[in-house]
């Protein structure tokens, strides 16, 4: 039977990656962006939902949640700005997530068919982030709790969760990204020698949907380089 498979933050990088890496199995998928709504509006992720539930003929197998955002929010900030970004980051990695894993989890308990989870978190969740990073740190390490979560309530019925722990992920052109994030200082926090790249994730988050072992459901999975262990 095709798998039907949901995915936000489809756009570029990781999630363009795992995209395609899906694509070449036919299976059938919806890749969203932020053309198709901005997860800051509440409102959005259950219409996301409804429509790709209506392309994908009622049926959704797999959903797996990337979108989110890493805006600089520094506490010397204004307190209302700092606020606002800290929502925001929390509605966008987070919030919109947990609607849609909720949205999948009723699905699933409707057919009866059981179905997959992957989020996409951060290195962050476990070892934090930088000064101006709280919200974003916070964010992820929420969606590994939240994995962790459904993977215990709904494992008798089929429902399956993952998550993903990236490090620093070439996202964009090489000498451009390491220079904008320290350069030799940042690889030489990493003991393998250079950041991940898109495909590394990719191929761990297709596996996660499509061929992990039902017994591995609540792993929290990481792909850093060695440069936080655990």
């Amino acid at each position: 039977m095709t798998t039907h498979i949901l995915i936000t933050g489809a756009s570029r990088g990781i999630g363009a990656a795992i995209a395609d890496a899906l694509a070449h199995q036919n299976h059938r998928i919806v890749a969203l962006s932020s053309a198709d709504g901005d997860l800051a509006d509440p409102d959005v992720p259950p219409r996301l939902w409804a429509d790709s539930l209506d392309t994908l003929d009622g049926r959704i197998d797999v959903l797996i949640n990337n979108a989110g955002i890493f805006d600089a929010n520094p506490i010397t900030a204004a307190g209302d700005e700092w606020l606002e970004k800290w929502n925001r980051t929390l509605q966008v990695n987070l919030t919109a997530a947990a609607s849609l894993c909720r949205l999948a989890v009723l699905h699933w308990q409707q057919t009866g068919l059981g179905g997959r989870i992957v989020n996409i978190a951060s290195r962050a969740a476990h070892r934090g982030d930088s000064p101006a990073h709280w919200h974003y740190a916070a964010s992820k390490a929420g969606m590994v709790a939240m994995t962790k979560t459904i993977a215990r309530a709904h494992a008798k019925e089929g429902i399956l969760a993952f998550a993903i722990c990236p490090g620093f992920t070439m996202t964009g052109m090489a000498d451009d990204y390491l220079e904008s994030r320290g350069g030799e200082k940042l690889l030489a926090d990493i003991p393998l020698g250079r950041v991940a790249m898109p495909q590394e994730v990719a191929e761990m988050a297709r596996w996660c949907a499509l061929d992990a072992p039902p017994s591995m459901t609540g792993a929290v999975l990481d792909v850093n380089g060695a440069s936080y262990v655990r």
